[in-house]
């Protein structure tokens, strides 16, 4: 995304001295935690990804999906996460103006990727509650559309960024990797657009599913009460499976992580576009408000193996 609105000289000194940390303590710090939540979004997705390839030929449809979220994740946390600490090392961007524009492209792919993996995955766990013939009868198609679209909404979507940000002399033979909006509101309108295409109407649809999901195991578990009640012997086989019921809250614990770890990030970002005076763009809050969304890259294979 666009480089964050800068706040002034004055607000920046009181917010530190706030805190009691100056400049070069907070910038030690993210680069710490940052170079931790790198490592651990790459060994704990590298590791889950090993595992569900071992077992790829017994795979759920729930593991595929994870498989592929574990692919969005390791983009995230090399092209976002990594690209973040070294500038938190360097303060500039090392590279041409190539490697600029793909890192930056990159950088939203990873987001869109990991969100709408989870959107897909949401949607299937919808249809094998809810309208379990069809995803029966329509699966396994169902599943590779749903996964293929995800990755090609990411690529599509992120394109802007090759053409938003290139390499650009900040100071005399200075350069660093910026964004360029041809009118002024140009940046708001982006930073727009990316919050809702990324948080706002996945998490409407995300909502929508939970709700439909929530309802119809409520009711199928009434209708079974109901049917053991009369003695009848084959409501048994009309239930919901353990396994599934393992699945769809792992899957809730994974949409309401997603939603704690990038909600505090895109409501700074808003604003900070439409109000920069205002919006916490430095200091301590706004550090752990990054790290924070950061974070979300190592949590999805933690959850996983705890329910599996």
């Amino acid at each position: 995304m666009a480089d964050n609105l800068n706040c002034s000289r004055d607000d920046c000194s009181s917010a530190q001295e706030a805190f009691g940390l100056s400049e070069g303590h907070i910038a030690l710090v993210k680069a710490a935690v940052l170079g931790c939540i790198f490592v651990l979004a790459s060994f704990s997705n590298l590791f889950l990804l090993h595992s569900l390839w071992k077992r790829r030929k017994r795979r759920t449809r729930t593991q595929l999906f994870l498989l592929h979220l574990c692919l969005a994740d390791l983009v995230v946390a090399f092209f976002q996460v990594l690209p973040q600490l070294s500038m938190e090392i360097t303060h500039l961007f090392k590279g041409s103006d190539l490697v600029c524009r793909v890192v930056k492209y990159l950088q939203v792919v990873g987001m869109f990727a990991s969100t709408y993996m989870i959107v897909a995955m949401t949607i299937d766990r919808y249809h094998a509650v809810c309208k379990p013939m069809v995803s029966f009868f329509r699966g396994s198609f169902r599943r590779y559309v749903a996964i293929s679209a995800a990755w090609l909404i990411s690529l599509v979507f992120s394109a802007p960024q090759m053409f938003i940000f290139s390499l650009q002399e900040v100071e005399k033979n200075v350069f660093d990797c910026w964004a360029t909006f041809i009118e002024p509101w140009g940046g708001r309108i982006y930073i727009t657009w990316i919050t809702l295409s990324v948080f706002v109407l996945p998490a409407v649809i995300l909502m929508y599913c939970q709700i439909k999901i929530c309802a119809g195991i409520y009711f199928n578990m009434k209708r079974k009460a109901l049917q053991g009640s009369t003695g009848d012997g084959r409501s048994s086989s009309k239930g919901i499976s353990s396994a599934m019921m393992k699945t769809v809250k792992m899957t809730f614990i994974i949409i309401l992580v997603y939603t704690l770890c990038w909600s505090p990030f895109f409501v700074v970002q808003l604003w900070s576009a439409w109000s920069p005076s205002s919006a916490p763009t430095h200091g301590p809050v706004f550090v752990t408000i990054m790290l924070l969304a950061s974070l979300n890259s190592c949590t999805n294979p933690w959850i996983y193996l705890y329910y599996s």
